[in-house]
């Protein structure tokens, strides 16, 4: 496996961990519909949370929320449109985004909450 796939999936299972302590019951990992993939989609309430998890061996090029792009988020919304039509759900949906930054054996969880708002 490429080291940044396996960057990638380490990132996914930190920002899991992290919603389950926080309260979030997960429901759906790599969600894929056409070209867009929901890294994960929990719920937390009566919200059902698409999450985008970005995770970075260092800040020298940005943060790690700095990679989310506009095309990305286009692509997660349409994703999360199709999963709530075919899944006839009724619930409000907010997009978040997982930042993780990984020091050594160490790593900081950054989680903003409705994080499209501020893009």
């Amino acid at each position: 496996m490429a080291a940044h796939t396996e960057l990638g999936k380490e990132g996914e299972d930190i920002a899991m961990n992290y919603l389950v302590e926080k309260g979030y019951h997960i429901v759906e990992r790599n969600y894929r519909y056409r070209k867009a993939e929901v890294d994960i989609i929990a719920v937390k309430g009566s919200i059902l949370v698409a999450v985008e998890v970005k995770m970075r061996s260092s800040t020298y090029f940005g943060s790690p929320e700095e990679f989310v792009t506009s095309k990305k988020i286009q692509l997660l919304v349409k994703a999360m449109h199709h999963y709530v039509v075919i899944n006839n759900l009724d619930f409000e949906v907010r997009f978040d985004i997982v930042a993780i930054v990984r020091d050594k054996e160490a790593y900081s969880v950054k989680h903003l909450e409705d994080a499209f708002l501020f893009f």
